[in-house]
């Protein structure tokens, strides 16, 4: 096929990006090419809030048709936490014609290099940031996130994993040179000599299983590393959260097809309501590579059952912080409440156990008893979440109904610290809006131990009363080991806690974060600085991003001959 963008126009664009994020990865230094702001957007060729806000509307009840092979059926059902019906309807694929068609396009992506595939994917990126307002709208309606942290972790946040992904997918394809002149001396007689090449090849086709609550944010870097890799990828995303992810899809399609490549490397797999597709696809000996969030039921089945594939996982996690004593008590209250409002707790980073000592902790505001700190820290969530408007701006809307029964369950399990409340939503009079739920609970109890050693998911938390600081780095280390962790934070002034409990997160990898007061929280990861995960506790195999997330999506085969 005729291109209309050639590889050389695309490198003399996008190379100073690429460019500049290697140079992040290298230094861990903030970087972002992408606007956090909603007004940074409506100038060349971005949309502005209103036009944004207008290509959302205008996709509901519509048929989104991607121009795939295979397509038997059209398949839909999303609706909003808000509570509205997005009547968007999608292909639903007969794979035994869509995965062959994938394929065929492979070897010219491969041939291409990884230079080309870098930049394509990158032009994917620009023109999905060129609609970060339509794909917010696309991703609170379908995850529940309020608009400006759909629009954020859904948009710019988003897009740095997918290019973060790009940059280690690249650095790992480089390190081979593509040719190398071999010379062997042999004394007396004439050396021998080969002349080689190495060329990055695919595993195959590439299954991204989304997820409900992140898309985009945790579906981008799986979806970008396989296809800067040279492999074909085909998105299934989770049934109530199709749009972004078919979106994304659509973009990519376009892209690949005006750079002269196979758009069918790229394609969309929805399901009927109740079909489970993920486990056919996930053992069908095409898929090579799987990248999946959510369950920790299902990660496991998939590491078990697809054996045919690198599967990387991000499952469940207990995440714990320990507070055994600040200098700025205020800050830290405030810095808590934050975390466990944000997005009412859905979020795999959030807090869910508070190790406090029984006995309390020292403070720049004196002692502070086990009773005291968790009254406390309902009145700060109280504070923060008072304001309905702001509640409903930091909260969203509950995902699904599993998360309000576990709210609903949480307040049986012990001595509640915080009640939770019911939000109205004047502009969404539909959505489930809940503020978090604080539980008491004693860690020297084995009944208690049931409920906290648990994920519980949603805006549940439990204070955990501990005999010690040193039992408290205990039950970290236990937690991690068995459950266990995406995040830990741990509050201490103390240098020989503070030596023990990164000892413990170093043995158990586990990412800790100490004495967080400002506007930095635990449950908040910047793309090209901090790691997402991982990969060294069963809370997730991988981790966003690294080497090891990208190289073993394709093998390096050599070619020699003699020179």
């Amino acid at each position: 096929m005729a291109a209309e963008l050639t590889a050389h126009e695309l490198i003399a664009k996008h190379r100073p990006t690429l460019d500049q994020a290697l140079e992040a990865i290298r230094t861990r230094a903030y970087w972002s090419p992408h606007a956090e702001h909603p007004k940074a957007y409506g100038e060349h060729g971005s949309l502005d809030a209103a036009a944004g806000k207008a290509a959302f509307d205008a996709l509901l009840g519509t048929r989104l048709d991607l121009g795939q092979p295979g397509t038997d059926d059209w398949v839909g059902g999303e609706v909003s936490p808000y509570g509205i019906e997005l009547g968007v309807t999608y292909p639903h694929a007969d794979v035994e014609v869509l995965l062959p068609a994938m394929k065929a396009g492979q070897r010219a992506w491969r041939d291409a290099g990884a230079e080309t595939r870098a930049v394509v994917c990158l032009e994917i990126l620009k023109r999905i940031s060129d609609r970060t307002h339509e794909f917010a709208h696309a991703v609170m309606h379908t995850s529940g996130q309020a608009f400006m942290m759909a629009f954020q972790a859904g948009g710019p946040h988003a897009q740095d994993r997918g290019l973060e992904a790009v940059a280690y997918a690249y650095v790992e394809q480089v390190r081979t040179p593509e040719t190398a002149e071999w010379t062997k001396p042999q004394g007396k007689r004439d050396p021998l000599a080969l002349t080689k090449r190495f060329t990055p090849v695919p595993r195959g086709i590439g299954l991204v299983i989304g997820c409900n609550t992140f898309p985009t944010w945790n579906g981008y870097p799986g979806l970008f590393a396989s296809l800067a890799t040279g492999n074909a990828v085909l998105v299934k995303p989770h049934p109530r959260a199709v749009l972004p992810l078919a979106l994304t899809v659509q973009v990519a399609r376009q892209v690949l097809a005006e750079a002269g490549f196979d758009p069918n490397l790229v394609a969309l797999a929805a399901e009927r309501p109740g079909e489970g597709i993920a486990r056919t696809l996930a053992t069908r000996p095409e898929i090579r590579i799987i990248d999946y969030t959510g369950s920790t039921s299902f990660g496991d089945w998939l590491e078990a059952n697809a054996r045919q594939a690198q599967v990387y996982t991000e499952k469940a996690g207990v995440n714990t912080v320990v507070v055994e004593s600040t200098d700025n008590y205020k800050g830290m209250l405030s810095n808590l409440a934050f975390s466990l409002s944000l997005y009412s707790g859905q979020m795999c980073t959030t807090p869910q156990n508070l190790l406090v000592p029984r006995d309390g902790i020292r403070t720049d505001e004196g002692s502070k008893t086990f009773d005291e700190v968790t009254a406390d820290l309902a009145r700060a969530v109280d504070g923060l979440l008072g304001d309905d408007a702001r509640a409903n701006a930091l909260l969203g809307a509950i995902v699904n109904p599993d998360v309000k029964a576990r709210l609903e369950a949480a307040a049986g399990l012990g001595e509640v610290a915080l009640a939770s409340r019911e939000i109205s939503n004047p502009e969404f009079p539909g959505a489930v809006v809940r503020t978090p739920v604080i539980v008491k609970l004693d860690g020297a109890k084995p009944d208690d131990e049931a409920a906290y050693m648990n994920e519980c998911f949603g805006p549940v938390s439990f204070a955990v009363a501990v005999d010690s600081a040193t039992d408290a780095v205990e039950l970290l280390r236990r937690t991690v080991r068995d459950k266990g962790a995406m995040t830990v934070g741990a509050y201490t002034t103390d240098q020989d806690v503070t030596r023990a409990i990164e000892e413990v997160c170093l043995e158990e990898a586990a990412q800790l974060s100490l004495n967080l007061i400002g506007g930095v929280y635990v449950n908040q990861t910047a793309a090209f600085s901090d790691f997402h995960g991982s990969g060294g506790n069963p809370a997730a195999n991988a981790a966003l991003t690294d080497g090891a997330f990208v190289a073993n999506r394709f093998r390096v085969v050599e070619v020699r001959r003699e020179a």
